[in-house]
């Protein structure tokens, strides 16, 4: 029976070495990962409305990518913003979402003829078991919409696909902003109980969102703007696993490192050794 050499045995137990290395380092990676697209719900106080209240600072932030959503608009794709950063929460009466995002000047005056105002949107189903057509919804699928611009403004909106924005008789909708050091910080406040066609958020399942942002002095309005794609508000029990990318990317790597062990293996068997 052939032995093995000691060159393929340490080739063999090196392999073996490594691939324990792996796996000890992703399995935590797994374990801690979050799935792709959510955005964590924290517990704050009272006080959250405030967007540059402390107890923010313990909240996740989630950056979304934005892009420029279909319009046919003049220079409807040249957009200003391409992330904002995204922080939501509840207490035991109201869900907050406080959106961030970089913008050097605040336009807050509309009084001129090519004036416009900055503005932030969050867009939620109004049926929350399913996800409607990102641009407005649609017909069978409503969004609700709130919407914040910096002539201060607030409006709650409901649609059923682009054209069809309608405001709700009372907003039930509530905003602060501040502008520092040349970012927005925007929340919103809606109590969690909803009435009215509006979105539930009770934290009994996770809630589709998105955003949208306009640069007034970008001349973005209307249907210029730059808009993430959906994410979700992760207020559901579950499943919190890692997300799709993540695990593929693992069972790639550790596929290749046991190919790597069979290759050595095979070779030390061609190969052999006298008897």
């Amino acid at each position: 029976m052939a032995r093995e050499g000691p060159a393929q045995s340490w080739l063999a137990v090196t392999a073996l070495v490594v691939l324990a290395i792996a796996v000890a380092a992703v399995v935590p990676s797994l374990t801690s990962a979050r799935p792709a697209n959510e955005v964590p719900v924290g517990d704050v106080g009272a006080n959250a409305s405030d967007p540059a209240a402390e107890s923010w600072t313990t909240v996740p932030s989630v950056e979304m990518a934005l892009s420029s959503a279909p319009s046919g608009l003049p220079e409807a794709g040249n957009v200003s913003a391409d992330h904002a950063r995204v922080r939501a929460a509840t207490n035991d009466s109201h869900v907050f979402v406080r959106v961030s995002w970089d913008d050097a000047t605040a336009d807050r005056n509309t009084s001129g003829p090519r004036a416009f105002a900055d503005a932030v949107a969050v867009q939620f189903p109004e049926n929350e078991s399913a996800r409607p057509p990102i641009a407005m919804g649609g017909t069978d699928n409503r969004v609700n919409v709130w919407y914040w611009t910096g002539d201060e403004r607030t409006e709650e909106l409901l649609a059923g696909g682009a054209g069809t924005t309608t405001d709700f008789e009372r907003t039930t909708v509530s905003t602060e902003a501040v502008h520092e050091e040349g970012e927005w910080h925007v929340t919103f406040t809606r109590e969690a109980a909803a009435a009215g066609n509006r979105t539930a958020l009770s934290g009994e399942q996770d809630i589709d969102l998105s955003i949208a942002v306009w640069n007034g002095s970008y001349d973005e309005r209307a249907g210029r703007k730059a808009v993430s794609e959906w994410h979700y508000l992760a207020m559901g029990p579950g499943p919190q696993g890692p997300p799709y990318e993540t695990i593929l990317w693992t069972v790639a790597g550790l596929a290749i490192l046991l190919t790597t062990v069979v290759t050595i293996e095979g070779v030390r068997r061609t190969r052999g050794e006298p008897t």
